[in-house]
């Protein structure tokens, strides 16, 4: 049964008349009192709106032209309800408004903790779901390969792979050339400027090569990624997938997953051998190391399993720039806002968990002697 809005005019202890609106003050039921409200003339002196269970713009511009027209004040009204008549007010509005009472100090921590706490579990909630399709679908594609989307699948790589080439490339060319010459200003203080060539090769290769390529993949590719699923899941499209039979875990999120993962390691040896290319440039004018002279000095003093942990850490972070961008794609709703914010947050987990996780792969492989 439909609710509707009303009111009641009482007389309060100080003598001032108080005309108390009630029930949801929304387009749908404010009809049946709009006429009877602009018949009190200037008989109000407060208008409460402490009993509105519910108020949309259309019930906002109608407590605010009840308060402007009798010269009344509002109060108990509700922070949203503040917005939407804050919105709705003339340039020069006469009605006066007193904001609802203040939480204390202790009760906006403890709501704002138990807030994060209950946001914390449904996220987890929400991602074990996640994973547990993810597990299911990759399950089945290994037992029926035909039903793997390989078109799909190569498209992704070449929209993640071969299109961040430039990007990369330059990006990686600069950073070796930094490394280079700040290395280079550094050890000839101590008349080590040779050992630039262990320094530049050792670091791409190892550390800012795969880490650099993971963080430009994160924003360029995991963005891409959360946007594309969210506005398919705004536009229904991911429904309409289930309604006709198609699993969206397997027709979006695992192409994405396995380009990520196949093209992130080689990425990153790209990038590293675009940063040694860039620190042989410059080390041709500030240290004056022939150029090739520095490729074939590379080969001698960089070790072979610098490569090979370069290489092992490209999936790893692969997977995580994909993970992230595709679970917060499929978490989008609402409104086309949701988009953009899971877009953010996509980016700015897949950047923290790469960043973390190599941190860990430092002194995992120096424990092991990889150091």
């Amino acid at each position: 049964m439909r609710e509707w809005a009303d009111f009641t005019i009482d007389t309060a202890q100080d003598g001032t008349q108080v005309i108390a609106l009630t029930g949801p003050l929304v387009v749908s039921s404010v009809g049946a009192i709009d006429g009877r409200l602009r018949a009190l003339g200037s008989q109000v002196d407060r208008v409460d709106l402490s009993g509105v269970s519910e108020i949309d713009t259309v019930g906002a511009w109608l407590a605010w032209r009840l308060a402007y027209e009798t010269q009344a004040t509002i109060t108990g009204a509700s922070k949203k309800a503040l917005r939407l008549i804050a919105a709705v007010e003339d340039k020069n509005p006469e009605a006066v408004v007193e904001p609802e009472e203040e939480q204390s100090a202790p009760e906006e921590v403890l709501g704002g903790v138990g807030g994060y706490v209950i946001s914390y579990i449904y996220g987890v909630r929400d991602l074990m779901g996640f994973l547990g399709a993810l597990m299911i679908a990759t399950g089945r594609l290994i037992l029926h390969p035909r039903q793997m989307r390989w078109t799909s699948l190569f498209r992704q790589m070449e929209l993640v792979g071969v299109g961040a080439i430039p990007i990369i490339g330059l990006m990686s060319f600069l950073i070796g050339i930094v490394i280079a010459q700040q290395g280079a200003v550094q050890l000839k203080q101590f008349g080590a400027e040779i050992y630039t060539v262990n320094l530049t090769g050792r670091l791409s290769l190892r550390e800012l090569g795969i880490l650099m390529t993971a963080i430009m993949f994160a924003g360029r590719s995991g963005s891409s990624f959360a946007a594309q699923i969210g506005t398919m899941k705004l536009t229904e499209e991911v429904d309409a997938m289930r309604t006709i039979g198609v699993a969206p875990i397997e027709a979006l999120v695992m192409p994405r997953i396995l380009a990520a993962v196949i093209i992130m390691p080689l990425l990153g040896f790209y990038a590293s051998l675009m940063a040694i290319i860039g620190g042989a440039f410059v080390s041709m004018f500030s240290l004056d190391i022939p150029f090739f002279t520095f490729l074939t000095r590379i080969r001698e003093v960089v070790p072979m399993h610098d490569l090979w942990v370069g290489l092992f850490k490209g999936p790893v972070f692969g997977l995580i720039v994909a993970l992230a961008g595709c679970y917060q794609g499929m978490r989008v709703h609402g409104n086309s806002e949701e988009v953009g914010l899971k877009t953010t947050i996509a980016v700015v987990q897949a950047i923290f968990a790469v960043i973390v996780l190599d941190a860990f792969f430092a002194v995992f492989f120096t424990e092991v002697g990889w150091g």
